[in-house]
């Protein structure tokens, strides 16, 4: 009997090594997991819980990208009939300082057998004795409060072949023979990680789950649900399914990405004080006029023609961006400048060379959308003396004027051309065409004519004050 272990004489069986504590508690992986939700990387809500950016970037990844429904945070809370890791440090304490189990629960207001149950079920036995330590007993705790269930695709094997088959299955003829098919490849264009698509029948998780009611309408073994599907395609643990099929989805997306980091999403030189709730109320009712909108056409071959739409008048003026010596000739360098003509250099450029020619009171301000091309607005601000207003993401009728006037301009620039071959003789014939036709809005005016009556305006209150 002397030679046992503590931990033997305590009547608990032996038990395998449960291997090392893992980093970071229910509590801190709850934590980790809102910061997520909140749109935030994995390596900003590591640190945001104390964590290191790789542990971070390891937990999103085993778990596909999702929080797991037991530490999400519209999850319920553990149960108070539990002790919380805050109680399990004042045992700790309380024991350190040597008080004896009644005195422990009677600080805590629980029962002494379940204080006595948790010193004995939780205690860190690696050295032989019966040591407590609180974040060891949380862990064991937690250890303890797992439930896994086998995942319904890897007990199924009828239901998986069906699920598999269907999502990477190979396109035949109906002959039988199998279709070699194209290389699709992923080129890096769009955000997330993505794989190379796969040639292959792809149904969706949805199509395949909703099709097997009328496959097999007899049979209640054959269901299964399409977030089931994603779960084993996506999360690491469940391992039904292939990792790899992942390529066979839609988006070829190797992992998911939560809604609000989509939402997140935006260009590191748009800041709070340029977006569009910071335009001032007199842009809103087109009384003033010099409020402007911009965007780009774009064409094949990289090719674009700038748009820039007076709010007021409706006058037109189109920016010609032609491709840069190289374009198309030599390879783009990852960080150089953008040799297709309508990067933010040359886009400030042409706006400022465009607009300089009008007077001062009808240069107040230019709405854009979030595009790379208008990275310098703080230059153009500085250059052209025009303050420069940035679109919520996905708002295009922010700047309706503008996209109404794209529509028009389609008609002599169609989608699918190169717009590279219009010179900027072409640009101006075009823009005067627009400038002449009369609009419904400006009671069948001409923009040409709203803008002379603008310009008049001003010039015979300038002769009055004289």
């Amino acid at each position: 009997m002397a030679g046992r272990r503590r931990s033997d004489r305590c009547l608990r069986e032996k038990l395998r090594s449960p291997g090392r504590p893992g980093v970071g508690l229910r509590a801190t992986r709850r934590e980790f997991w809102a910061f997520i939700a909140e749109g935030l990387s994995s390596e900003d809500a590591a640190m945001k819980v104390g964590i290191s950016p790789p542990v971070g970037s390891r937990w999103f990844r085993t778990a596909g990208g999702m929080a797991p429904s037991h530490l999400s945070p519209s999850s319920k809370s553990p149960s108070m009939r539990y002790l919380s890791l805050a109680e399990r440090e004042e045992i700790t304490i309380l024991q350190a300082q040597g008080h004896g189990v009644r005195e422990v629960a009677r600080r805590l207001g629980r029962a002494a057998s379940t204080i006595s149950r948790e010193l004995r079920r939780n205690a860190a036995t690696r050295n032989g004795g019966l040591d407590y330590r609180a974040t060891t007993a949380q862990w064991h705790a937690e250890r303890a409060a797992r439930r896994p269930k086998p995942a319904k695709l890897a007990e199924n094997v009828v239901l998986r072949t069906y699920v598999q088959d269907r999502l990477a299955g190979a396109v035949a003829t109906p002959s039988g023979s199998v279709l070699p098919g194209p290389s699709v490849a992923w080129k890096g264009r769009r955000h997330g990680r993505r794989q190379s698509r796969r040639w292959g029948r792809s149904w969706s998780p949805q199509q395949i789950a909703e099709r097997l009611r009328l496959d097999f309408p007899d049979d209640p073994t054959m269901r299964i649900s399409h977030e089931v599907i994603y779960q084993a395609l996506y999360i690491q643990g469940r391992g039904a399914l292939r990792r790899e099929l992942t390529a066979c989805l839609r988006t070829g997306r190797a992992l998911r990405v939560p809604r609000a980091r989509c939402l997140r999403r935006g260009k590191s030189f748009v800041t709070p004080e340029v977006l569009i709730s910071e335009r001032p109320p007199e842009v809103e009712d087109r009384a003033v006029p010099g409020h402007w909108e911009g965007d780009l056409i774009l064409g094949l071959k990289s090719s674009a023609i700038g748009t820039l739409v007076e709010r007021t008048t409706r006058f037109t003026m189109l920016l010609h961006l032609p491709p840069m010596d190289g374009h198309g000739v030599t390879p783009r360098a990852k960080t150089g400048l953008a040799l297709a003509g309508h990067g933010a250099a040359a886009v400030r450029e042409a706006i400022t060379g465009t607009i300089a020619r009008l007077p001062e009171h009808l240069r107040r301000s230019l709405t854009w959308d979030q595009g790379a091309e208008m990275a310098e607005h703080a230059r153009l601000r500085i250059d052209a003396g025009l303050q420069v207003y940035f679109c919520d993401p996905r708002s295009p009728w922010q700047r309706g004027t503008n996209e109404n006037t794209n529509g028009l301009l389609r008609q002599n620039f169609p989608k699918g051309t190169d717009l590279s071959a219009h010179s900027g003789d072409d640009l101006a014939a075009v823009a005067a065409a627009l400038n002449s036709r009369p609009r419904k809005t400006l009671n069948w005016k001409t923009p040409a004519e709203a803008l002379d009556a603008v310009l008049a305006a001003v010039q015979d209150g300038v002769a009055t004050t004289a």
